[in-house]
């Protein structure tokens, strides 16, 4: 029974530690934009992608 009083608080602790968290990370915009940051990746691969095929074919020659 008297492990009670060591677990409780702990336990408290641990819960506002969390939640201290949760409001740090919301303050600083963490959960703002969920969608655009994952589809960044893809728009960059795109373009990166693009330009890696014009710099390596380099000039192109015309054919008659």
């Amino acid at each position: 029974m008297s492990v009670l009083y060591l677990i409780l608080p702990l336990a408290l602790l641990v819960v506002f530690v969390a939640v201290a968290g949760f409001v740090w990370a919301a303050r600083r915009g963490q959960f703002d934009d969920l969608d655009t940051p994952a589809m960044r990746a893809l728009h960059d691969e795109v373009s990166e992608t693009k330009q890696s095929s014009e710099t390596d074919s380099g000039p192109r020659e015309r054919r008659d």
